[in-house]
């Protein structure tokens, strides 16, 4: 029992709180390493924290025989000692989270904070082995790194808390709906949903905490307005995210409360702490002038998201309508060119169906004239061919000729000439497409074809005179 003593006699030196009870807890909830007790008490205060833990725990126990004060204010980043001339009021104070809270664990700070820690923790164990009070003289690295909590590990003890709770005072008819996650993720609810955050630390071994928990916490009124109004988080602080908590918030006196809302730079604001034991009634005042006067600041906040979201609405619609617009000008670009191009090759086609038939027409009267020059070259060949026509005389014969249409022509031929010349003859006469005729007589008939060509007109039967008929070839 002595070394008990000894033990939070020399806590109360280190850390400069007067209230024995409360380093009789500190230290259980540490399993009597007051080592471990002391470096992580003193961890928790950070520079943003102008006054020492000291001060504040002696201000606060001074104060906590006025039992009508249940609050502690102070202006920005500067702790103001409790007032006890009035009522509570609605104060604030930007608190810096622990970074184990921040980062879900539990251990020492890193970089150059971590490392002064580190200094002052290995004089510090040096000075108590040498009066006999170090228990953790065996502990290893590896046992003080076991120790780190893991971000699960945060919401592992709020659903214990909660599991405790409930069991310890499940009977009461409503109860706060404390949330099953870590302090951030209940930080970052309570944003989310526009409400502040309602934090309850728990001190298990406090004589006042089971009747403000049945009688306070769970009265049906207090709880539904908690549950209504606020996002409630507890956490015990014989867990380590509770007891970080309870020295970041210079929790002195229990039963602790407090209303919080998120601030900037991993920082919290501090609107109102309750210490002590209170009724229903006082809480349900407290929280109601809480409440009515962050209305505005949560109000406003509610109204620039709706108005981030309208204006964020209002963006996508427009950039959906610029898309559908431009994707409609891009179809409508598209369907022009397409119809150019279609265009484009039907006058192609058209002109190179207008070139081939030019140029067929130019060929086919090209051919045509070639043929009728040929045509007319051979019947002035023939022409020349046949030579003068004869005078009238004994070995000349008179030869007429009749076309289909009725028309006559006479010539007279020497009677040696040949049956190729009477073809001769009719050829040079442009009448008549060549070689597609016969010469014929009618009485007897005779048809002097190809056949016959080499035949003179006398050897014929066509001398001294002749009627020979055209008789065109099917």
């Amino acid at each position: 029992m002595g070394d008990i003593s000894d033990k939070v006699a020399y806590f109360q030196a280190i850390t400069g709180l007067d209230d024995a009870d409360l380093c009789t807890e500190i230290l259980q909830a540490h399993g009597w390493d007051l080592e471990l007790a002391i470096s992580t008490f003193t961890g928790s205060n950070t520079p943003d924290d102008p006054p020492s833990a000291s001060a504040a725990a002696t201000a606060t126990t001074t104060s906590a025989s006025a039992p009508a004060d249940a609050s502690s204010g102070s202006q920005q980043l500067a702790v103001e000692p409790p007032s006890t001339a009035g009522g509570p009021s609605l104060t604030w104070r930007l608190i810096t989270l622990p970074v184990s809270v921040i980062s879900g664990g539990l251990g020492l700070v890193s970089g150059a904070i971590g490392l002064g820690m580190w200094i002052a923790g290995g004089v510090l164990s040096y000075s108590l082995g040498m009066v006999g009070l170090g228990s953790g003289s065996g502990r290893s690295g590896g046992e003080a790194s076991s120790r780190l909590v893991s971000v699960s590990a945060a919401a592992a003890e709020a659903m214990e808390f909660v599991a405790s709770f409930e069991r310890e005072y499940g009977t009461a008819a409503l109860r706060p709906n404390f949330v099953s996650e870590g302090f951030m993720d209940a930080l970052q609810r309570s944003r989310n949903d526009f409400k502040l955050l309602f934090v309850y630390l728990h001190s298990p071994d406090h004589p006042d905490t089971p009747l403000f928990c049945e009688r306070t916490l769970c009265s049906e009124a207090l709880a539904a307005f908690v549950n209504e109004n606020f996002v409630a988080w507890g956490g015990s602080i014989r867990a380590s995210e509770g007891f970080k908590m309870s020295n970041s918030l210079k929790a002195s006196r229990f039963p602790f409360c407090a209303v919080v809302m998120a601030a900037t730079n991993q920082r919290i604001a501090l609107l109102q702490q309750v210490e002590g034991p209170k009724s229903p009634e006082e809480m349900l005042m407290i929280l109601q002038r809480v409440l009515e006067e962050s209305g505005p600041v949560l109000i406003s906040a509610r109204l620039e998201a709706e108005e981030r979201r309208t204006n964020m609405r209002l963006r996508e619609e427009q950039d959906a309508a610029y898309r559908a617009a431009l994707e409609a000008d891009q179809a409508r670009e598209q369907q022009r060119r397409e119809e150019q191009e279609r265009l484009e090759r039907e006058a192609a086609e058209a002109e190179r169906k207008r070139k081939e038939e030019e140029e067929a027409r130019e060929r086919a009267e090209r051919e045509a004239a070639e043929t009728a020059a040929a045509l007319a070259k051979l019947r002035e060949e023939k022409a020349l061919s046949l030579g003068a026509e004869p005078e009238k005389g004994p070995n000349v014969t008179q030869v007429l000729v009749r076309f289909p249409a009725g028309e006559r022509k006479e010539r007279r031929f020497q009677s040696d000439a040949t049956i190729q010349s009477l073809y001769d003859y009719v050829d040079s006469l442009g009448c008549l497409d060549m070689g597609n005729y016969t010469l014929i007589s009618n009485f007897p008939r005779v048809s002097y074809g190809s056949d016959k060509f080499s035949l003179s007109l006398k050897e014929a039967g066509l001398y001294p005179q002749a009627s020979l008929f055209v008789e065109l070839n099917s």
